[in-house]
């Protein structure tokens, strides 16, 4: 790796990322090297072009980890393992026509969902939540709200019980921001999916693990478990920064004030700028170079590591070229991925609809909500992965629970 890699990390993707990534840019171009935790060495993809290139040719850029020429230096407590593993029985780690039948399997559980039944999950543990802090007067939308809303849902859907969701909250938060707890984060979602595959297998239910488990795909009780626990993380923490994302920028930006007086047509516009210019998902990891090659004017050597910089690509100025303009519902955006590895459709609808209705029961119950604190002091989760406040202070009229 050449001495210029910027370290993925710091204070700066927390507090200015659309800065840093302007200046990666500028300075390195559309493929940058970066380094890793423990000194390890990747590239970095932000143009659009170029991050189009890399997610449509699977053969060129693999999913297969075991193609990585780092794995001799990679130590077994290494914090980003659970991001960047050794090569898993799961759907991210699967290619070619195998990949295809195990992202039907998941597509056909996911979209057999019935979308009243899934709104009206996601309106009953909103309504539960809010009827939990709107006598008080002020509150914390992401930890009280957010925080807790998708997993919920996703819980339901799958087949847990509404117990066990704060758990798996906790552990998915120690998952994903890839620090001491991590690993044990990890190995509680897995004992939960565990544990969770048996009860269903003993006594199915028309829920999405008895679905997959019907499925007549061939796939092992170990490969759905695996399957499940990347639906779940896909799933809930993305789906939270996106409604905390969106209500942070309908309080915060005027073009977006009316929704905040009984309008929802720019709740939906809003949701859609927050995934081109806030998105959840920052960086994904990522592909690995099939062989030698060249990308962005850059030599990509076989086994290199690729992350995927979904803002930085959703950010370039080939294709925004004017960033202070509203998207006006485009959809272009790198936000759910591309390719055969994107977010699968059923996947992306069932996120949409947990957090446009998350941001419309908040609006519909506390209809004066506003900021409790200047703007510019809301503070972002230190992760260069996902994009996501620690915390939304509000206030309004406190009004009786439901």
């Amino acid at each position: 790796m050449t001495p210029e890699a910027v370290p993925l990390g710091g204070p700066r993707f927390q507090t200015e990322p659309a800065r840093l990534y302007r200046e990666m840019r500028r300075e390195h171009g559309a493929v940058t090297p970066v380094v890793l935790d423990g000194g390890v060495p990747a590239w970095l993809v932000l143009g659009y072009r170029e991050l189009h290139q890399v997610t449509g040719d699977p053969v060129l850029f693999s999913r297969d980890s075991d193609l990585w020429n780092q794995w001799d230096t990679i130590p077994d407590d290494w914090p980003l393992l659970p991001m960047i593993g050794r090569k898993q029985p799961s759907i991210l780690y699967t290619v070619g026509e195998r990949h295809r039948e195990r992202a039907g399997m998941i597509s056909d559980a996911l979209e057999a969902v019935d979308p009243f039944h899934l709104r009206g999950h996601a309106e009953r543990f909103a309504d539960e939540l809010i009827d939990g802090l709107c006598a008080a007067g002020e509150a914390d939308l992401v930890g009280q709200y957010a925080m807790l809303l998708p997993v919920r849902v996703l819980a339901r859907l799958y087949g847990f019980s509404d117990e066990e969701g704060p758990g798996l909250v906790t552990a998915l938060n120690d998952m994903i921001d890839g620090r001491e707890r991590a690993i044990a984060g990890q190995s509680h979602l897995a004992a939960s999916m565990g544990q969770l595959l048996a009860d269903r297998t003993a006594e199915p239910a028309d829920d999405v693990v008895s679905r997959m488990l019907r499925d007549e795909s061939g796939f092992s009780e170990e490969e759905i478990a695996q399957d499940l626990m990347v639906m779940m993380a896909a799933g809930h923490q993305p789906t939270a920064d996106w409604i905390g994302n969106s209500l942070r920028l309908m309080l915060t930006d005027d073009r977006f004030a009316a929704s905040l007086f009984g309008g929802r047509n720019s709740v939906a516009e809003a949701m859609n700028e927050v995934l081109w210019e806030d998105t959840p998902t920052q960086n994904v990891a990522g592909r690995w170079a099939a062989r030698d090659t060249q990308l962005g004017g850059r030599r990509i050597r076989a086994g290199d590591l690729l992350l995927l910089g979904l803002q930085g690509a959703n950010s370039d100025p080939q294709v925004r070229t004017d960033a202070s303009a509203l998207t006006g519902g485009n959809s272009a955006h790198f936000s759910f991925g591309h390719g055969e590895h994107r977010c699968p459709f059923p996947a992306q609808e069932v996120a949409e609809v947990i957090a446009r209705t998350g941001i419309e029961v908040v609006l519909d119950r506390l209809p004066d909500i506003d900021l409790a604190v200047p703007a510019d002091s809301l503070a972002r989760r230190p992760s260069p992965w996902l994009r996501g406040l620690t915390e939304l202070p509000v206030r309004f009229t406190p009004v009786p629970a439901l």
